[in-house]
């Protein structure tokens, strides 16, 4: 998988999830893994991007809001959650906006 995700041109949407993990792993790398895995199973999944740290940030992009919200209810994401909620992690916050303009190299 590449470190940047393969984005169409804009305008798309990104949901950005950012974290404060618990101490030790239980589980979750494994987990995070396959979360990643179902998600580009996902009509209009369009790729992610991932950094853990001391704050941990994965982005994911999608072509729609629909689709967001189809992602956020897929009954395995949901049970994910719950362990994030109930055990992973201490803090976390997401974002959703949508993305007018991108460039790079």
């Amino acid at each position: 998988m590449s470190l940047i995700a393969n984005t169409p041109k804009p305008p798309y949407y990104a949901v950005i999830f950012t974290s404060h993990r618990t101490e030790g792993d239980s589980g979750y790398g494994q987990m995070a893994e396959r979360m990643v895995e179902l998600a580009a199973k996902q009509p209009g999944f369009l790729g992610v991007e991932s950094a853990r740290e001391d704050v941990g940030i994965t982005v994911s992009y999608w072509s729609d809001l629909e689709s967001i919200r189809q992602w956020k209810a897929n009954a395995e994401h949901q049970a994910a959650q719950k362990l994030g909620h109930d055990k992973w992690y201490s803090s976390f916050k997401t974002r959703i906006s949508k993305v007018e303009r991108d460039y790079g190299i």
